[in-house]
């Protein structure tokens, strides 16, 4: 019978505890067979002339038994299983046909027809097994999807199934008609009990479930809101996190800040409600408060919300006055980190922060605002073999220089200033603090922009890998992509107003 009249196979989950299962063959794939029936306890032969180094360690240990030689019919007398995993066609063949004769379910590895049982892929969460087959016409299929659902399922997952498998009698007293016991699961799982269990508070989690399985515990409740500070990266998709991934597929409301990019909000749940709360010049007060109370409301209102943040929410995000506000009103709440500005860039620039013979530290300084500059320690940022990453700094360049020329810094400290950082537009300008004002304004740096400042800057120049070579002030090409309507920028020497980086903030 073809693969394709076949009938689909039939699913089911053995006990291989103690009972033999017989592998032949003494290579690679041989032991990842061997392993994967270790772990679900099964007594191990593998029979071949000869193992290799883990195998042969295995049976040394006594963790396997070595049936040496070819194979011979026999060595299928006390098994419940074989797998034929040669190299040689003759041998799976013959190791098919005497486990058929003696009933036994036998696989041969990357040939279905002689096979009577396919090794699923497989998703393992503790207790929880997701395994996926495609009847053995098409492995690599089912080892994409298995390595999709890799991502969807953390492993909260297996603690929630060591919890429930542990209350089982206890959950079948309580609810013993079916249709109630899948109504108070799906409510139970909607509930805070996984998200207890994901942040490690695993004795607040069987203290909800017992309240559950009391005799007078709840039979519906509206489901409790939360809200999770998600750290969205500096704009690559491929930078989030898994845990980030995963809650922007469960989210019922994401409020989003400016910078997170389309790709990133592209990964979110098709039904989501996407609001964006940017904030404004000289509005920041009233955009926080708002954003407060957007994370309140919609958290009292059972939905389950991600704050998404550029970046990373504590490195200049404000995310301890967010935490603190969910906080005061006894909202649930968890913190995904995200890959900060200040390490994205340096990496998409080839800029190491620290290196053993140019910076044995880094500083995060955020130049925002005159106000922000005035409470820096200036002679602090102004020693060498150090890395300033300043953020939010575009507008304040000239301050920046003349501050620390003036506290000491030499003037031809390297920098490299990185716009749009691991995004397809990136751009990273290179030079020295003297110039760092004017060829800022020559290649008309905007926002999004992070300057990194130190003796590493100037490995951005061997060192680069993504996008365009640096500018410099020796670039030939000084065309900003921003030109469009505003013609080309002036060539080297040419004044410009500083209201042009005014602009740019």
């Amino acid at each position: 019978m073809s693969l394709d009249a076949a009938p689909p196979l039939y699913p089911l989950f053995a006990d291989l505890r103690g009972r033999t299962a017989l592998v032949v063959g003494g290579g690679g794939v041989a032991r990842r067979k061997a392993a994967s029936l270790l772990q679900s306890g099964a007594r191990v032969v593998v029979g071949a002339p000869e193992l290799e180094p883990t195998l042969s360690a295995w049976a040394l240990e006594g963790r396997i038994v070595h049936r040496r030689g070819r194979f011979r019919p026999s060595w299928l007398d006390d098994a419940w299983l074989a797998i034929a995993a040669t190299d040689e066609v003759a041998v799976n063949r013959e190791v098919a046909a005497a486990a058929e004769a003696r009933r036994i379910w036998v696989n041969v590895v990357d040939d279905a027809a002689l096979s009577r049982f396919q090794v699923p892929a497989r998703v393992e969460r503790g207790p929880l097994q997701i395994a996926i087959s495609s009847g053995g016409g098409a492995p690599m299929l089912a080892r994409l999807l298995r390595e999709r659902l890799e991502t969807q399922l953390d492993d909260s997952w297996s603690a929630l199934a060591t919890l429930l498998a542990r209350q089982r009698g206890r959950i079948r007293a309580r609810w013993p008609d079916p249709g109630a016991r899948r109504r108070a699961f799906a409510r139970l799982l909607a509930g805070p009990l996984q998200g207890l269990l994901r942040r490690r508070r695993d004795r607040e989690a069987e203290l909800l479930l017992d309240a559950e399985l009391a005799p007078d515990g709840p039979t519906s409740a509206a489901p409790a809101g939360s809200v999770a500070l998600v750290g969205a990266g500096p704009g690559d998709p491929g930078l989030l996190t898994l845990r980030a991934l995963r809650l922007l597929n469960e989210a019922d409301v994401i409020l989003h800040d400016r910078l997170v990019g389309d790709g990133v909000l592209a990964l979110a749940r098709r039904d989501a409600e996407l609001v964006s709360v940017g904030k404004q010049a000289g509005d920041h007060r009233t955009a926080q408060e708002r954003i407060h109370a957007l994370m309140i409301d919609h958290a009292r209102a059972g939905r389950r919300v991600v704050r998404l943040k550029g970046g990373d929410p504590f490195v200049f995000g404000r995310g301890g006055e967010e935490l603190e506000a969910l906080h005061a009103h006894g909202i649930g709440y968890e913190v995904v980190p995200g890959i900060t500005a200040a390490v994205a860039c340096a990496a998409y620039a080839g800029v190491p922060l620290t290196h053993r013979d140019h910076a044995q530290s880094v500083r995060l300084v955020t130049a925002h605002c005159s106000a922000s500059l005035d409470t820096l320690d200036w002679p602090a940022l102004a020693q060498e073999r150090q890395t300033l990453a300043v953020y939010m700094g575009v507008a304040m360049l000239d301050t920046l220089r003349t501050r620390l020329v003036g506290e000491g810094r030499d003037p031809a400290t390297p920098f490299a200033l990185v716009e749009n950082g691991s995004r397809p537009e990136q751009r990273v300008v290179t030079g020295t603090l003297h110039e760092l004002p004017a060829l800022a304004r020559r290649h008309a740096v905007r926002s999004p922009a992070l300057l990194i400042l130190g003796e590493v800057a100037a490995l951005a120049e061997t060192l680069h890998w993504f996008g365009d070579a640096p500018l410099s002030a020796a670039s030939a090409v000084l065309r900003s992509p921003h030109a469009g309507a505003g013609g080309p920028v002036p060539a080297p020497g040419t004044p410009e107003p500083d209201r042009a980086l005014e602009r740019a903030a």
